[in-house]
């Protein structure tokens, strides 16, 4: 405080020169640089709290919308960071950057393709994480609730019901509510899909969308292509569909290696289908290059093979959408899979599914297999999508995810002992964590629910063990310095099982 109150002073007693008229420069910027100067000087330390926006506004007499740009020019600047509800904070130096987790050996040949046997591993992570309490929780792959737009829903499900009063009592299209199919397919063309409201079916989120998926293409028994490490949810659905996977070697970098695919059609019992998340991939959260998603859409289509694609978080990059690899499709082959868990409600679970040439077959499915979703979140959805407040909330959403992404990168790279290695993804929220060859992540994770810590250990994302000495880290906490803690504990728990 004793601090605040010098800087304060300070910038108090050069007010008359601030006030220097000086029309190339705004008043929030020449404020913005006396802050600049304090944080650069030492005079505001790593971790400081800045003085408040209503002490701006009092200190140097100036407006709150003044006082606010500066706030967020110091926080474009990367001097400052935001913490709900306790104000703007200088920001630590960046720490060093690790290295980028190991490359898999592209040459080597696949395994054998296997009967999928994880669920009880991962029902007993489920089971372990129960019956601890929870303080933080980095293995859940999703924003935190404060991130998502819930009042603008609340109130766009309300005119839904109060527009639709029998929304409730009678029976949604067994295809999706046409308000939604046509939202989301003017939302497609932002990664590249040609597609219109007919070609969509709305599921149950993206996991009863791949279900329907792999049923259409395949019968037990069969053998599906898979990226290694994948999400283990895909694993629990192959396994309950009594199908085989075959792992892909898949990059951290540059995600499933379409060389290593190409060898194992050539080697391996018939494969049905391959299924891939060529955006922001869990666990990995890399992004495929363009090439190598044309690439592996002409090796299936050469092959005669399904291709599946999974598109949940492809609006979380940095940059915007990324490109579907139902771009390139001409012919149907690809099965186009996506939701809204990532970007717009959890809670509501809608999904949807574009199936190309399959697409009569997957209506079917979808009609004998599940009912349709309920009518009043499909409206609801459909009147928010459609409007330029769902821009809005996922710049905000890929903004947030940005800083709290960079914030745990940095963290990490400053806590975790030597021979840790990570891959910064360039968007979403998760980080593939590479531990010190000795320590193993599952003794983490069991290590860390003592702490009330949890995490997602990487044998949870193979059906061949080999990923053990890995951790996915959800960046989804929005308090800096309760992440700060955590990691560091988290940190303290790895060191501590290299001894």
């Amino acid at each position: 405080m004793v601090v605040f109150r010098a800087v304060c002073a300070c910038l108090l007693r050069t007010r008359r020169g601030i006030m220097k008229p000086m029309h190339a420069q705004p008043l929030y910027q020449r404020l913005a640089e006396y802050y600049r100067a304090a944080i650069q000087s030492g005079a505001l330390p790593p971790a400081a709290r800045i003085p408040s926006v209503r002490s701006m506004v009092r200190t140097h007499q100036v407006s709150l919308s003044t006082a606010l740009q500066v706030c967020r020019r110091l926080e474009d600047d990367g001097l400052v960071e935001a913490r709900p509800r306790s104000g703007y904070f200088v920001r630590r130096p960046a720490a060093p950057r690790l290295a980028p987790a190991t490359e898999p050996d592209m040459r080597a040949a696949a395994d054998p393709a296997r009967y999928v046997g994880i669920h009880d591993r991962v029902s007993n992570f489920v089971a372990l994480c129960e019956q601890h309490d929870l303080s933080i929780n980095f293995a859940l792959a999703a924003a935190e609730p404060g991130a998502y737009p819930h009042h603008a829903l609340r109130q766009a499900m309300s005119r839904a019901l109060r527009l639709n009063p029998e929304l409730l009592t009678s029976r949604a299209p067994a295809q999706g509510a046409p308000q939604l199919r046509a939202v989301l397919a003017r939302r497609a063309w932002d990664c590249g899909i040609r597609a219109k409201p007919e070609d969509i079916v709305v599921t149950h989120g993206c996991i009863e969308a791949l279900n329907l998926a792999l049923r259409a293409v395949a019968r037990p028994g069969d053998t599906i292509a898979v990226e290694s490490p994948t999400y283990f949810g895909l694993l629990q659905i192959l396994e309950s569909l009594g199908l085989r996977a075959l792992e892909i070697p898949t990059s951290p970098q540059r995600g499933l290696s379409v060389e290593a695919l190409e060898h194992a059609l050539h080697t391996q019992p018939a494969i049905r289908a391959v299924v891939v998340v060529p955006n922001l991939q869990n666990p990995l959260g890399c992004v495929m290059p363009d090439d190598d998603k044309q690439r592996l859409l002409e090796v299936c289509v050469a092959h005669g093979i399904a291709l599946i694609e999974d598109d949940t978080y492809g609006a979380l990059a940095d940059d915007g959408p990324q490109r579907a690899i139902k771009h390139w499709d001409e012919a149907g082959n690809v099965i186009y899979c996506s939701s809204l868990h990532k970007t717009l409600a959890p809670g509501m679970r809608l999904g949807w599914i574009m199936g190309g040439r399959w697409h009569a077959r997957i209506d079917m499915l979808k009609f004998a297999q599940s009912r349709p979703n309920e009518a009043a979140g499909q409206l609801a959805a459909a009147a928010y999508m459609g409007t330029k407040a769902f821009d809005r909330h996922l710049l905000r959403l890929r903004g947030q995810l940005t800083r709290q992404r960079q914030h745990a990168a940095d963290t990490i790279a400053r806590e975790f002992p030597p021979g840790t290695r990570l891959s910064l993804p360039p968007g979403g929220m998760l980080l593939w964590v590479e531990l010190p060859q000795q320590v193993s992540g599952t003794a983490v994770f069991e290590a860390a629910l003592s702490a009330g810590i949890r995490v997602a250990p990487g044998a949870m994302f193979s059906n061949s063990g080999r990923y053990d000495h890995y951790l996915r880290l959800s960046c989804a906490e929005p308090d800096p310095r309760k992440a700060e803690q955590a990691i560091a504990r988290l940190a303290a728990i790895v060191i501590s099982l290299q001894k």
